[in-house]
């Protein structure tokens, strides 16, 4: 018999459920506009329904909402309660429906690690993949030691990973300010009392230039960071913000914030200096393409959609395939990239602004109120790619 009570599924269990190929649908009982902000969108569109809780909540039967019951079923709502209650009613009706623990608010958190290949210097290299977000980070190990990038505001992934490599995280490094989710940097560099690396261009208030004041340690182009027997080389690669800069290691990666993702670059529009900062990423795309090694494996801090995923579902590419491949990298004209650019400038969510003013520490925010800062996919790329 079939139970009408309804189980739960972890953020985790669903994400790995999906890549690994299991059959699954998601019913979202969330309001269609909520949908804009974020969705899990994991799924394929046949395997996904949205249905607000109160019409699901009197259907009698399952004809019409294009619910499979041969298939099982996650519900989704904002924080997982009334999910529980529809899961159930699901049940009674056929299903087999278990409700998303925690809801989108544990969606959007979910970290998933996965292994690259290390450079020469690295014991260990972990992506880190927030795919509610589209957002991603990195453990790097060297010889005991450890520099974690972008990290999110949960660093417990990130903790666990060194743990597990029986390694000490020595410092916290982020690519720039992030305006789409609230950095780990920060909290992580106090509790582990190591340094937290910032380029100062980025110590700031972007939208009216007040200074920050979150303690970093500052960073300049050329530095290096020395950790185990490997060392992070700092190119400053503004653009997308004043102070992106991106971290190279052994010549072999690159990990580059929002400066070059792999279908296109970061917006330079955030902060309403897109004249200004446009010609900043041009001069940053120079020097990528006649001072970086064509065999670089860029790893970005964000990504738009699975197209981006290599086979094993990482996000990564030689420069010299982005060359082909990533339209704003074949721009040789300096004007027709900058009309180019121009050309793109959109909207973006006004949670961005708070996000700013949080992460350079002009805005103190409760629990609750980062996990509905932090709701939907990143717009930082230049086009929405």
């Amino acid at each position: 018999m079939v139970p009408v009570t309804a189980g739960e599924i972890s953020a985790v269990e669903l994400a790995r459920a999906v890549e690994s190929g299991e059959p699954i649908q998601v019913v979202d009982v969330r309001a269609a506009f909520r949908l804009d902000s974020g969705r899990i969108d994991l799924v394929p569109d046949s395997s996904f329904h949205n249905i607000v809780g109160s019409q699901l909540a009197k259907v009698e039967d399952l004809e019409g909402t294009g619910i499979d019951p041969q298939v099982p079923v996650a519900v989704v709502c904002g924080k997982g309660s009334d999910s529980r209650i529809l899961a159930s009613h699901l049940n009674r009706l056929g299903c087999q429906a278990r409700s998303l623990s925690g809801g989108m608010g544990s969606w959007m958190m979910l970290t998933l690690e996965r292994e690259l290949s290390p450079t020469a210097s690295l014991d260990r290299l972990v992506q880190f993949d927030r795919i509610g977000k589209g957002a991603l980070g990195y453990l790097l190990v060297s010889d005991g030691e450890a520099i974690a990038i972008d990290p999110p505001r949960d660093p417990s992934a990130y903790l666990a990973a060194a743990e597990a490599s029986d390694c000490s995280i020595v410092g916290v490094a982020d690519t720039h300010v992030h305006a789409d989710y609230i950095s780990g940097g920060p909290e992580l560099s106090r509790e582990l009392q190591v340094p937290y690396y910032l380029h100062p261009d980025d110590a700031c208030y972007p939208y009216d230039g007040r200074p920050g004041t979150i303690p970093f340690e500052p960073i300049e182009h050329g530095q290096e960071i020395a950790f185990g027997r490997s060392r992070l080389k700092i190119a400053h690669t503004p653009g997308h913000t004043d102070g992106s800069v991106s971290y190279l290691v052994d010549d072999q990666a690159a990990f580059t914030g929002d400066f070059i993702f792999i279908a296109s670059v970061g917006r330079p529009d955030l902060a309403g200096k897109e004249q200004e900062w446009t010609l900043k990423l041009w001069e940053s795309l120079e020097l990528a393409r006649h001072e970086w090694s064509p065999s670089l494996h860029i790893y970005p801090a964000h990504y738009g959609s699975d197209e981006e995923r290599q086979s094993d579902r990482s996000i990564g590419s030689l420069l010299s395939e982005l060359r082909h491949t990533n339209s704003s990298l074949q721009y040789a004209d300096r004007e027709a990239f900058i009309d180019w650019v121009l050309a793109k400038k959109a909207s973006f969510p006004d949670a961005y602004r708070r996000i700013k003013a949080v992460n350079v520490g002009l805005l103190p925010v409760s629990e609750e109120e980062a996990t509905e800062l932090e709701v939907g996919k990143n717009e930082c790329a230049l086009g929405g790619s």
